[in-house]
């Protein structure tokens, strides 16, 4: 039983590691999202350094700029940078409404298509399939696409 039990411990780990070690390997920049409802930047990469920011938006993306062990320099859609521990991304793209006013979601990529969602500035949401101008965006369970100059996080870094 306990062979098990500690069997069960060391998959849990390697998986949990999983993801940091994926991250690690990415040339920077790249694109993640904020993997926990509340998350903190700090001025370096360290838990030494001071707390710059706590962000309480989950699926926030963030552009990894720089990286240092366990650590991840972002940069978030204000253009404001600090360091994140890797255990609170994600490698999922994710997108933030930044046009002002009310943007739609659309049935298809095309702008003549019927409109599915309105959304505002400061929604967040997973994305995938972005091209020509568009990028189909979900936001919890509500999916549509929306055009690439109304969101951040869609471009190549």
């Amino acid at each position: 039983m306990q062979n098990i039990v500690k069997f069960m411990i060391a998959v849990a780990l390697v998986a949990a590691g999983g993801s940091a070690i994926a991250q690690s390997t990415k040339k920077t920049p790249y694109w993640a999202s904020i993997d926990e409802p509340e998350a903190r930047t700090r001025t370096g990469p360290s838990t030494e350094f001071p707390v710059k920011w706590v962000y309480k938006r989950q699926y926030l993306p963030v552009k990894v700029v720089s990286v240092h062990e366990v650590w991840r320099k972002v940069e978030d859609p204000d253009g404001d940078q600090g360091w994140m521990h890797v255990r609170l991304l994600s490698p999922e793209r994710s997108a933030i409404v930044t046009a002002p006013g009310i943007s739609v979601l659309r049935e298809q990529p095309a702008a003549t298509a019927r409109i599915s969602w309105r959304v505002e500035k400061g929604v967040v949401g997973r994305i995938d399939d972005c091209q020509k101008g568009w990028c189909r965006l979900d936001i919890a369970g509500r999916v549509g696409y929306i055009e690439t100059d109304r969101i951040w996080g869609e471009e190549v870094p």
